[in-house]
């Protein structure tokens, strides 16, 4: 029988001598400032099986079981949000919002609308949710749980279900946001307009879909963690069923101890961006069904590694990954019978775009093959989750590589803002 690997980590925990550092070039093709990184990872024997410590993170080695990293450095929350009960019963005026485009803008999007309802000193209304299609809405207790939410940001921000029937959306101001909106932002150009208008209307935008953190940055405002990392929650049915679909993945991947990799590839997406190289050292920005097979052999996953797929359906170019990993799957073929009418009624719905952000954010291995706002986002709800591999791709010129090599840049260099959050 073989050794568990969080027995071998807890056993790791207890040597007393720690690695050294030393050089081994990685690329980040995700992250535009294309810096290199540098670290030696060491083999160690432990209870007859065989790890590598690399940077903090455990790589299982030898007997077959695959490139499996677990973080041996367990973060917590270390934010304090927190208000007297007076300054948010005594709010004046509402800001009210749509939440688009998807669980990876959600986020982001609750995040800056909450960090405005603070700083100004409103109520915050209930979000509607609006698809990427006309009619396409949806009530914000479809998918999220709306009393947790309210429950979460108690003492912080007054959240209330609904607008009161004597105030009209159509005379609120209209006040766009630029994502990761500071505070001094907010008392400048928004809460003037606020106090003139008295209730407002706030649409987020997205000059950048990096969460990188900076010197520039400053300290990370803790209403902003609370909001990301401590306040959305999904509705009971729809959590039922992303566990559901986690625990079926969980027992497909019985031989390699449960553990499966989440890869987000979605051809549209593909399609459009035509997996361009950018002008920076021609490095690419998406990968295909093949080169991402490719990859995952190289660095040493098996065959029967379990793979899901966030693309919507099947289709026939995705078979050559199926070919080399015949356990892959779309979300059509683990949801449970009783609701796929439901949660896949349509390509591309907020259910299933929803479904795909949670498992993979919940998967042992997340693997973007498209960079953008669904992979930073997804690897900061990680980054909360303890669940560090996250591996971005690369053409690899000869027969094998360490998945330690391939580790995003978020995670190494720790500059995911969620590390301004948890430490």
């Amino acid at each position: 029988m073989g050794v568990d690997l969080r027995q071998v980590v807890a056993g790791i925990l207890t040597i007393t001598m720690f690695v050294m550092l030393g050089k081994m070039l990685h690329r980040d093709y995700f992250d535009s400032d294309q810096e290199k990184f540098s670290g030696e990872e060491h083999g160690i024997e432990f209870g007859g099986s065989k790890v590598s410590v690399k940077d903090g993170l455990v790589r299982s080695i030898g007997g077959g079981k695959g490139p499996w990293i677990e973080n041996i450095h367990e973060l917590k929350p270390c934010w304090t949000a927190s208000s007297t009960s007076d300054d948010v019963s005594s709010s004046k005026g509402y800001v009210t919002f749509s939440l688009t485009n998807g669980p990876e803008y959600h986020v982001s999007q609750i995040t800056d609308v909450v960090m405005v309802a603070k700083h100004i000193g409103a109520t915050l209304v209930l979000p509607d949710i609006r698809g990427s299609k006309p009619g396409d809405e949806r009530n914000f207790e479809d998918i999220y749980d709306a009393d947790k939410f309210i429950r979460n940001l108690e003492g912080v921000v007054k959240v209330v279900k609904q607008l009161p029937e004597e105030i009209s959306l159509r005379n609120m101001a209209i006040v766009k946001v630029p994502t990761r909106v500071s505070k001094d932002y907010i008392k400048e150009s928004i809460e003037p307009i606020f106090r003139s208008k008295g209730n407002i209307r706030v649409a987020t935008y997205f000059p950048s879909v990096n969460l990188r953190k900076s010197s520039q940055d400053g300290e990370t405002d803790p209403v902003a963690c609370l909001a990301m990392f401590g306040s959305l929650e999904l509705q009971p049915e729809v959590n039922k069923v992303v566990e559901s679909m986690v625990e079926r993945l969980k027992t497909l991947s019985r031989k390699s101890g449960g553990r499966f990799i989440a890869v987000d590839l979605r051809l549209e997406i593909l399609e459009k961006k035509n997996c361009h190289e950018t002008s920076i050292a021609k490095s690419k920005t998406c990968y295909d069904s093949q080169e991402i097979a490719v990859f995952l052999r190289k660095i040493g996953f098996n065959t029967d590694t379990t793979i899901y797929l966030t693309q919507p359906r099947w289709n026939s170019s995705l078979n050559i990954l199926k070919d080399i990993f015949p356990k892959t799957y779309t979300k059509e073929s683990i949801i449970p019978g009783d609701k796929k009418s439901k949660y896949l009624e349509s390509a591309n719905s907020e259910y299933e775009k929803v479904i795909d952000f949670y498992i993979s954010s919940r998967s042992d291995v997340f693997v973007p093959a498209i960079s953008g706002l669904f992979y930073a986002n997804t690897v900061g709800k990680r980054i909360a989750l303890n669940k560090n591999q996250v591996l971005i791709p690369a053409e690899i010129a000869g027969t094998s590589a360490l998945a330690t090599d391939f580790i995003s840049p978020y995670i190494w260099k720790k500059n995911h803002l969620a590390y301004s959050c948890f430490c």
